[in-house]
């Protein structure tokens, strides 16, 4: 798909041949573009000559300072530096774009403009181009120039709110949940992109703007909720670890940790009732069908944990598991690697790292019958592409890439 394949690399996966300029820094655009090289695409990313990217400097490191977050984020990226603020580094951002066929970034609206490196000034030496813009609340609206980081859109976009329990404060994510999902919907729609502009009813054979912002994937995830408010006002509120839709579903102590269960519809609510000894459940009017479990949710919550709190977490397991019923562990990532379904599935690769050593990381997910994903390599160092990709690609001289080193453009 690449216009000149004479500088795509040859990867294994379904993306091998797409060609990435990724300029974005941080997880929402840098999470696209990991799972887009995971795949095979050749993922060139962009970082300031003095600055690296902000997961370089995250916990947890290295004895001799590596960051192991930088390492699974950076995996199966060519990394490059370039001051894309100045005239030269315009210059080259653009050579890097004209055979690109797709281009990230994540800065505040208008910085890309102000470099010359907007979307008209990419489509004028690529028409091709597709440009996925990821920024706090989107290119356009009232609060589109204001900075925005995950943090907030998780405020803003309803989930907090949702979060918790409902007799305490809202709570934040312990994952960096709005970029991620805002990751996921940047990655689906830059192939829907693809799609149109080389297959789609013909294929238009024409780049397009992607605009994705931190809170609207958030708050889609929210489905029936805008409906529920206009229909008559509704408003969600926090439920712990219950949900507000469907019952029983909770984490239940157990007499040595903690298990989850699932029984959404009524077969599985019967199934549990039988296994845990408690067939008079089902005749019970205050459990008769899902709206009303959800009603009486708590004292239906009450009768499970009597029983789960005499078992241990393991026992509990194979006694609900022997009526067919859904439930399982709760896991700490010790747990997930030493799990046999994780193991079975080969969800664990080991990478020689010039930096770490040989270290684990997660496989490529999903799983592809005939283009699987692979890892080339982890994190790379800042800049280290350099050579490769100004000399070997764009044809720049030693003596031409020394000068640009020395006026600090790359």
């Amino acid at each position: 798909m690449s216009n000149d394949d004479t500088t795509a690399r040859e990867r294994q996966g379904p993306l091998d041949g797409l060609r990435v300029i990724d300029m974005s820094g941080m997880i929402s655009g840098a999470f696209a573009t990991t799972m887009m090289g995971d795949f095979g695409a050749d993922v060139v990313m962009i970082e300031h000559p003095k600055v690296g990217d902000p997961i370089r400097e995250w916990p947890k490191k290295t004895e001799d300072g590596h960051s192991l977050a930088w390492k699974s984020l950076g995996r199966n990226k060519r990394c490059i530096t370039l001051d894309l603020g100045s005239d030269r580094g315009r210059e080259l951002a653009l050579e890097l774009i004209e055979d690109a066929d797709i281009v990230f970034e994540n800065f505040r609206p208008g910085t890309m403009e102000r470099w010359g490196l907007g979307p008209d000034d990419i489509h004028e030496v690529n028409e091709r181009a597709i440009m996925v813009r990821l920024s706090g609340y989107g290119q356009t609206g009232p609060k589109s120039e204001k900075p925005g980081f995950g943090t907030i859109a998780e405020g803003i976009s309803g989930w907090a709110h949702a979060n918790g329990f409902p007799d305490r404060e809202p709570l934040l994510p312990p994952i960096s949940l709005a970029d991620l999902t805002a990751a996921q919907f940047a990655l689906q729609a830059t192939l829907m992109a693809v799609y149109e502009r080389d297959l789609g009813r013909g294929g238009s054979d024409e780049g397009q703007v992607v605009d994705v912002s931190l809170i609207e994937p958030l708050s889609r995830l929210f489905f029936g909720d805008v409906e529920a408010y206009d229909y008559d006002g509704h408003v969600r509120e926090r439920t712990g670890n219950r949900h507000p839709n469907t019952a029983p579903r909770n984490i239940y102590e157990t007499k040595d940790g903690y298990m989850t269960m699932s029984a959404s519809n009524q077969k599985i609510f019967e199934r549990v009732a039988h296994a845990i000894g408690k067939p008079e459940l089902i005749e019970d009017d205050r459990f008769a069908d899902n709206e009303k479990r959800v009603e009486n949710v708590e004292a239906l919550d009450a009768e499970i944990e009597a029983w789960t709190r005499d078992h241990t977490t393991e026992e509990a397991i194979d006694i609900l598991e022997a009526e067919d019923a859904i439930v399982g562990p709760v896991y700490d990532v010790e747990d997930i690697r030493q799990d046999e379904q994780y193991q079975a599935r080969d969800d664990f690769v080991t990478v020689d790292d010039p930096d770490v050593g040989q270290i684990e990381t997660f496989a490529p997910v999903p799983e592809f019958s005939r283009t699987p994903g692979d890892i080339e390599f982890l994190g790379p160092g800042h800049g280290e592409h350099n050579e490769e990709i100004y000399g070997g690609e764009l044809d720049l001289s030693p003596e031409e890439i020394v000068d640009l080193e020395e006026e600090g453009i790359i």
